[in-house]
């Protein structure tokens, strides 16, 4: 893995970053992204798939009511989906080529180091949402087929207890969100650069998160604005959404370990 550090090296501090540095890592995505388009569009196509297959499963099953806690939950994987966006990015920092096989070959050689291990921890908060998801639903609103043949999924949601459970649904996802996001916003991509454990690098992240809480709020908010506008026409939109954000989130772990 070329001009990936090999060997261990001590962590630096987390760093005091303002709000404009949101802005700026937003720009410097969009610049990423328009340099090296193909590579944002196939990881976003990996991503976008997994959605679609999620989607096709809920309602070949006829069991529509996991589409929302899967919609709700399916961003949870965007970071690791976000892996070699943030190599590409690596590599036009470093001045490095933008070839297939050597980003390919960064992305598939993460298997043998810590990465995967955050990966696995990634999943099992997206599963453990599910069953959260699901178990809101049937304590709320009940999953008898019959029930949901006689009024859409809609109707439950906007009436009666419905908007009591998508309240507490979606407080109880938000916290889901933020500690996932804690973890990853300087986990992933130091796992990536750096021979560290993943414990180490989601210590890290907590404390570049809370040394910055107030600026980190906006950042989480803004992509998870931008990843409900990416969404929404069939995950369509993820097409350019992804790659700005997996981009611009490489530049935001540079300002916060500058």
């Amino acid at each position: 893995m070329d001009d990936i550090d090999s060997g261990p090296a001590d962590l630096p501090e987390p760093g005091r970053i303002g709000a404009g540095a949101i802005g700026a890592a937003l720009a410097a995505g969009v610049r990423d992204y328009l340099r090296a388009p193909l590579f944002g569009l196939f990881f976003s196509a990996v991503y976008v798939a997994g959605g679609l297959f999620l989607w096709f499963v809920a309602t070949r099953s006829g069991q529509e009511w996991w589409l929302i806690p899967m919609v709700a939950g399916f961003p949870l994987l965007a970071p690791f989906a976000a892996v070699g966006l943030y190599e590409v990015s690596r590599r036009i920092e470093a001045g490095a080529p933008l070839d297939w096989r050597g980003v390919l070959g960064v992305v598939f050689a993460q298997k043998d180091r810590q990465l995967p291990s955050l990966a696995a921890v990634i999943l099992v908060i997206f599963l453990f949402w599910l069953f959260v998801g699901h178990a809101l639903f049937a304590l709320f609103i009940g999953l008898s087929p019959q029930a949901m043949a006689a009024g859409g999924l809609a109707d439950y949601f906007l009436t009666g207890r419905g908007p009591l459970m998508l309240a507490i649904g979606t407080g109880i996802g938000a916290g889901f969100a933020f500690v996932l996001f804690c973890m990853t916003v300087v986990g992933l991509p130091m796992l990536l650069e750096r021979e560290v454990d993943f414990v180490t690098a989601a210590i890290v992240s907590f404390q570049a998160v809370f040394a910055n809480l107030g600026v980190m709020i906006l950042w989480a908010g803004a992509i998870c604005l931008l990843l409900a506008i990416g969404m929404a026409p069939l995950f369509l939109g993820l097409f350019v959404v992804l790659p700005v954000l997996g981009h611009a989130s490489w530049h935001m772990y540079r300002a916060l370990m500058a």
